[in-house]
């Protein structure tokens, strides 16, 4: 693509840039806390490509100007000066033009979002647990590295340890563009505790990552859900097995019902209960959406398939392989300790690479 045409594809944005921010600060917007809250997430996505365009702007109008001094000026200095900063312009020119091209193609809106993780034991038994145990710290870590904010709404434990299912939501910047990766069947080959005789056992855990949903995103009927409440089970101190404090919602139209326990206080059961109900029901329409996306990237998974397998975790062999980009690393012990940002980078990578081969910018 030639660079004018990329200007002008640049331009276009920096104008609705400037629209927005002009909007943003109209009293009658900031009255509509809907459109208001709309505007202002466009108004951030937008702001990196209106930075973009006045850096690439700049650097081509500095190559014209080293070029025309090594065009006109006589001093030997000043020529030389001219051409290493021209040398220098033109090797950043490239990288420029390849983040620009990734920058105006539209992103998915759900990328900045917090998320749900949902982790369940597969195929294994008890190992199967365990290592969804494994899945639940590995991740716990990474997102402690991240600065974000972990908050388990359900678990149920395996009778060996580890859980048999584990609901978590994880709150911070762009959560849910980087966790999305995750999504898909994750298995472990290794000796199980419980096995006596020293062979090596392939177990399974599932992991479904979903956007989530915003208060705005969806509209919930009080009248479409039963709400029951119930002791909760499991540690948790006096509490537990006392108190009515446990939630669990039915959304009658689809059926769909979840619980939370994990506080003591009914209310805040309550409102994180509904917080999942929302992201699963507006994960029902974007299931649509990721289904046909995952049928064209290797790197996603959709979150219905549960059956593709995307990574191993080979402890005899102190190896991680993830089979969607074919990449394989030596260092297992730190991946389970969250150390999982290099793979990530990987998938995300090659997913760029697709999203720009799709667009033909």
């Amino acid at each position: 693509m030639s660079k004018s045409k990329l200007l002008e594809m640049l331009g276009g944005v920096v104008i609705r840039f400037q629209e927005v921010s002009e909007q943003i600060t109209d009293p009658e917007v900031i009255a509509d806390t809907k459109r208001y809250i709309k505007l202002n997430k466009e108004y951030k996505e937008l702001e990196r490509v209106a930075r973009a365009h006045d850096e690439y702007k700049t650097t081509l109008e500095n190559i014209a100007e080293a070029r025309e001094i090594l065009k006109v000026e006589d001093d030997a200095e000043m020529k030389e000066m001219a051409k290493m900063e021209l040398d220098e312009l033109e090797a950043k020119l490239p990288g420029m033009e390849e983040e620009i091209k990734l920058l105006l193609i539209p992103a998915d809106p759900e990328d900045g979002k917090n998320c749900v993780v949902e982790l369940r034991a597969g195929t294994g038994g008890d190992e199967a647990s365990i290592f969804a145990g494994d899945l639940f710290r590995m991740y716990t870590k990474f997102c402690e590295k991240q600065g974000w904010k972990v908050d388990v709404t359900h678990q149920s434990e395996g009778t060996s340890g580890g859980f048999k299912e584990v609901v978590f939501n994880v709150s911070g910047d762009g959560v849910y563009g980087i966790l999305k990766y995750e999504s898909g069947v994750h298995r472990v080959q290794r000796v199980p505790q419980t096995e006596t005789q020293g062979r090596v056992h392939t177990s399974a855990a599932s992991v479904a990552v979903l956007p989530e949903a915003e208060e705005f995103d969806i509209d919930l009927r009080t009248e479409d859900i039963r709400k029951d409440t119930y002791c909760s089970s499991g540690p948790g101190g006096q509490s537990v097995n006392t108190t009515y404090s446990a939630i669990r919602l039915t959304h009658i139209p689809s059926g769909i019902v979840v619980t939370c326990q994990d506080q003591k206080s009914q209310l805040k059961n309550l409102d994180k209960a509904m917080v999942e109900l929302r992201t699963r029901l507006y994960n029902l329409e974007y299931q649509k959406y990721l289904d046909v996306i995952s049928s064209k990237r290797k790197t996603l998974v959709s979150t219905g398939d549960r059956s593709a397998k995307i990574r191993t975790y080979n402890y005899p062999q102190g190896r991680v392989t993830d089979h969607r980009v074919n990449f394989t690393m030596y260092n297992l012990p730190a991946v389970m300790d969250g150390d999982i940002q290099g793979i990530i980078d990987k998938l995300i990578v090659e997913e760029n690479a697709e999203r720009l081969k799709a667009s033909e910018l």
